[in-house]
């Protein structure tokens, strides 16, 4: 029986990668092996995502836990060589441009195992993040790279990507989102907090380039000072500990209209920003959701490798004090015309059928016959 091994390491590549689990999990002709590795290290947060997306515990827990980016990509290889060698897999699938993503591409590529690369070519063209480093040396070592839009496979055609399995696909976090707005709406999390839909914004910050720079986080937070709405943050730890390290603790405490809440379980967070009335957020994940439940999106950073929402969707700020309060004036005194007119535009990542696009892809490359460490060209 051919076997397929989905490897994945933090919250959002689950979310993302879940249509593309249940599909493969009910092929009954392969086995679909789930490695997740601990980058994020939570388990049992992790176990509260992989229960409410309805999937199955995975074959194994690699625990690399946090470190450096060279510890955490070296312990990955060292131990997908040892999974991968007694479960001989043939195909290996990642999405995204986490340590993970670039640990599973490697181990795969020394030991001449295809590897199916979910959200290829997509570019900040910014050297200066881990994250553009991974997605980048990820899709040269692909042999199927699954571009999410018609930008991200011009992108790989003008790299040192392979060319024959370029594969224009969409984004999985269209259907997913799609799928689970629904269920979501059991989420009792706006009435728990006391508010009202649209009475409120949702912010998250976690980047590591962005929470680890006294500048960025104090001009964040006299930013928030003079927003006037309710501003709900899931705060992540390592953001929390910086402000606190750098001084900021009593400037951080004075803001009175802002939330602090724990970590959300999936459906709580995405009926939390469905219902928002707009999102501050460093994340690209985000940026995409968004534009599936009609949500503007200020991104906290100066570049995105989502350049297909901007102006649509979203509009960079980086953390200029100035920038992010004039972004969220012009969204109050035009919220109702922009929330229209954002309603009739579709999600530039797809129109839901990227999970089966790529299943259908994996499953006829698994069944061809093609030795190992050879890439096929296509037709």
């Amino acid at each position: 029986m051919k076997k397929i091994a989905i490897v994945f390491g933090t919250r959002p590549e689950i979310i993302k990668l879940a249509e593309i689990i249940k599909l493969l999990k009910a092929d009954k002709a392969v086995k679909t092996l789930l490695v997740f590795t601990g980058q994020h290290y939570d388990y049992n947060l992790f176990e509260v995502f992989m229960k409410e997306l309805e999937l199955p515990n995975p074959d194994i827990n690699l625990g690399i836990g946090s470190g450096t980016q060279a510890y955490q990509v070296g312990t990955v290889l060292m131990k997908l060589e040892e999974f991968f060698s007694k479960q001989k897999p043939d195909i290996v699938i990642a999405l995204g441009d986490t340590n993970s993503v670039f640990g599973a591409a490697l181990a795969a590529e020394k030991m001449k195992i295809p590897f199916a690369h979910v959200e290829a070519g997509i570019r900040s063209f910014d050297r200066t993040m881990a994250e553009e480093v991974n997605r980048v040396l990820a899709d040269q070592i692909s042999s199927y790279c699954f571009a999410p839009t018609q930008t991200a496979v011009e992108n790989l055609h003008n790299s040192e990507a392979f060319k024959h399995n370029i594969i224009l696909t969409g984004n999985p976090i269209v259907e997913v989102v799609q799928k689970n707005l629904e269920r979501a709406k059991n989420s009792k999390i706006i009435e728990k907090l006391g508010l009202e839909p649209e009475k409120f914004g949702v912010l998250t910050m976690h980047r590591a380039e962005n929470v680890d720079s006294r500048e960025k986080l104090e001009n964040m937070l006299d930013a928030l000072k003079s927003i006037e709405t309710t501003i709900v943050f899931p705060a992540h730890p390592r953001t929390l500990s910086r402000i606190k390290k750098f001084g900021m603790q009593e400037k951080f405490d004075s803001i009175k209209n802002l939330r602090i809440v724990e970590a959300l379980g999936y459906f709580d967070f995405l009926h939390l920003c469905a219902n928002s009335r707009y999102i501050l957020s460093d994340s690209g994940g985000i940026q995409e959701e968004a534009s599936v439940y009609k949500k503007f999106v200020v991104v906290l950073r100066e570049n995105t490798e989502r350049p297909e929402i901007l102006e649509k969707f979203a509009v960079l700020t980086g953390f200029d004090e100035q920038k992010i309060t004039g972004a969220i004036k012009k969204i109050e005194r035009n919220f109702d015309s922009l929330q229209a007119d954002l309603a009739k535009i579709d999600s530039p990542f797809g129109d839901g059928n990227a999970s089966k696009r790529i299943v259908e892809k994996i499953l006829d490359a698994v069944n061809e016959d093609v030795p190992k460490g050879e890439r096929r060209e296509a037709e």
